[in-house]
């Protein structure tokens, strides 16, 4: 990538490639049109290609463009990390943080457990990059992340939250329609819900062995989001983890002694940042109450006082 080209100008160069459109690029940056374009053709000017074609569609990235896409997204995310640490003071509690979790996490399980932390710590701002992809530490695209598989890399510090129950739930009204299964078998005869490509969730249906598979599911989805949503609004039987599943008492478990797994949680952040206050802090803090919650789907009782506590 050339040396000497103002961010500005990379900047504006991603929210075109990603967006493909001038003014939905100065929408996102909060610019104007005409300095989105004026940086474009700074940008070709400096590196002497062309980088975007106009199509009928909008500005598509040419073949030179599309190979600097990757530069400048480690760019942008080194950009984005370097400005949570500058914007960062030297004591805990003031700052930035951003943590990686899969949607599912991060929508049913992070807000309670950040609740009390970011009460106790008006000066903590909390960013959530949720997706069922693992975030890359070692890229800095987040400074923590909680994963359901321990990484390998020498470089990243994880801490063991715990085991992660699951099992098969539906609605209490729905059970009451179709009758309660007594058998595995006798899911076959019900709507059941589950994944539709994943292969290593599809292959957490493995433990029920010949007596169900993919092709016995009703509803396929790989979003656990939608999945969850499905169980809830009655559609059918699907997998929950228990601790999300006991704050709904309209959920009731299906054969319980029969089918049940654990997931394995972590916590994981880069050897380099636990030594941050602001991001000790937020480790700390999730370590504390995430095993109980992911376990039971209550906060511990001494909640409050572990978000009080300053690293």
């Amino acid at each position: 990538m050339s040396k000497g080209i103002d961010w500005a100008l990379w900047r504006s160069f991603l929210a075109v490639a990603d967006t493909g459109s001038l003014s939905a690029a100065a929408r996102r940056l909060g610019l104007t049109q005409p300095t989105i374009g004026r940086h474009i053709d700074m940008l070709e000017a400096a590196v002497g290609q062309t980088l975007f074609l106009r199509t009928a569609q909008g500005l598509a990235v040419t073949q030179t463009a599309a190979a600097l896409v990757p530069e400048a997204q480690a760019m942008q995310l080194t950009a984005e990390s370097l400005t949570r640490r500058a914007s960062s003071a030297p004591e805990a509690g003031v700052g930035t943080v951003r943590i990686a979790a899969s949607h599912v996490v991060g929508s049913e399980v992070l807000p309670l457990a950040l609740s009390p932390l970011l009460a106790s710590h008006p000066g903590l701002v909390v960013e959530l990059a949720l997706s069922n992809t693992s975030a890359d530490i070692l890229r800095r695209e987040a400074d923590l992340a909680i994963r359901m598989v321990r990484p390998s890399q020498g470089s990243l510090v994880a801490r063991k939250l715990g085991p992660v129950p699951l099992g098969l739930f539906a609605l209490r009204s729905y059970l009451d329609r179709v009758g309660r299964p007594e058998f595995i078998a006798d899911l076959r005869t019900r709507v059941l819900i589950g994944p539709d490509t994943d292969q290593a969730a599809l292959a957490g249906f493995g433990i029920f062995g010949e007596a169900l598979g993919r092709q016995h599911l009703r509803l396929r989805t790989d979003s656990e989001a939608a999945q969850i949503a499905s169980i809830r609004a009655g559609l059918g039987i699907g997998p929950l983890q228990v601790g999300i599943a006991a704050r709904d008492q309209r959920l009731e478990a299906v054969l319980p002694d029969n089918i049940h797994w654990t997931l394995e949680a972590w916590l994981v952040l880069h050897d380099d940042l636990r030594r941050l206050p602001m991001v000790r802090l937020v480790a700390d803090h999730l370590s504390a109450v995430l095993p109980t919650l992911l376990r039971t789907g209550q906060m511990p009782r001494d909640a409050d006082r572990a978000a009080d506590h300053k690293s």
